[in-house]
């Protein structure tokens, strides 16, 4: 029954947000029990117990990162967001096709995979698998069955954790506690790669010189907030040359038409589903300020360094956020629909105040 423990106990020696308390009161210890026997007999039964390591060391020059547990492109940029720490090695990544695009012109990934046939397996001195899932497991064994691995989540499974933090102390544990605690809080944050040719398409859409986003919709109800017309009306009210840019997925098509249509004759424009999401992202570069609730806009705005007002339900800023970011953030419990206009309005009038201290 100790072995149940890797499955909500932090692998490394430093504290992080996280919800473990919450998770072992509500979820019968069978299960957790359970999970955790079938991903360890699972390792045993494709070989792979003894190639097991706990540290990435020098001599680990060629490396594979298998990640496929991320289930959005926000949680993929979390969970990969520590490959900055690996600078200097040669890194491939294999991951899922929609998470591809992502990386396709990355600082670090060198080739991306996302068909297990086409990846070299004599290649690589070590491999990085992001949890130790049966499919993590099964699709290492196929690509480098003899090959030593180092698991990031590990048998981590079930907690929410703030999972940037996660990514960069578990990799400053593999790599032996290069830095102490404060210096990986201070650099912890996510990391996109925006292409010349994808920042040449954003160039020639001519951007206003100044202008703020907003992400609209999403994919969780609970996280899609359906006031942002009267946000922008008040904001529009107290400075009617204001810039608007609307960003966001096909998801965001049916609201976006509403706030056009109500706002014709104002400086709003739509750039939903125009765009990728690294393209996007080069948008938001551009931004002052990014009006977003929780997701992977968020994340991509975190990226480059945009500045946000961001609204958060069910898991607070904290479990999403880092000290490196510039974020004003508004939290409620159940709905990002719970929160006021006002309040939200009163955030972004001190996010204004507080960069405009620093000019």
């Amino acid at each position: 029954m100790l072995g149940i423990k890797k499955t909500y106990t932090l692998p490394f020696k430093f504290e992080i947000p996280n919800y473990s308390a919450d998770f072992i009161e509500k979820k019968p210890l069978i299960k957790m029990w359970f999970k955790y026997i079938k991903r360890y007999l699972f390792i045993n039964l494709k070989n792979q117990k003894l190639l097991e390591i706990k540290r990435i060391l020098p001599k680990h020059r060629n490396i594979l990162w298998i990640n496929i547990s991320a289930p959005s492109l926000g949680d993929s940029l979390m969970d990969l967001s520590s490959r900055t720490m690996l600078k200097g090695r040669k890194v491939d990544l294999f991951t899922d096709k929609k998470n591809a695009e992502l990386y396709k012109d990355d600082f670090l990934f060198s080739t991306i995979y996302t068909d297990k046939k086409k990846v070299d397996k004599k290649k690589y001195d070590l491999v990085i698998i992001d949890s130790y899932s049966p499919r993590c497991i099964h699709i290492k064994s196929y690509i480098a069955k003899l090959t030593p691995f180092v698991g990031m989540y590990g048998y981590y499974n079930g907690p929410e954790v703030n999972r940037v933090l996660f990514s960069f102390h578990q990799m400053n544990n593999l790599l032996g506690y290069a830095k102490n605690e404060d210096e990986i809080n201070k650099i912890a944050k996510t990391s996109i790669s925006i292409s010349c040719r994808d920042r040449d398409i954003i160039q020639k859409i001519n951007l206003p010189s100044d202008f703020i986003a907003f992400a609209i919709g999403g994919e969780w109800s609970y996280r899609i907030y359906n006031k942002w017309d009267l946000i922008i009306e008040k904001l529009l009210t107290q400075d009617s040359d204001l810039n608007i840019v609307l960003i966001g997925s096909s998801n965001a098509k049916q609201s976006v038409k509403r706030i056009i249509d109500k706002f014709s004759g104002c400086k709003v424009y739509s750039y939903v589903d125009q765009f990728s999401f690294n393209q996007t992202a080069e948008i938001i570069r551009h931004a002052s300020i990014l009006f977003c609730c929780d997701g992977g806009l968020m994340h991509s705005a975190n990226a480059v360094n945009t500045p946000i007002v961001a609204l958060f339900a069910r898991l607070t800023d904290q479990m999403q956020l880092t000290d490196s970011i510039r974020a004003f953030s508004i939290y409620d419990k159940n709905d990002v629909n719970n929160i006021s206009v006002k309040d939200v309005l009163l955030k972004y009038k001190e996010a204004t105040i507080f960069f405009h201290s620093r000019l």
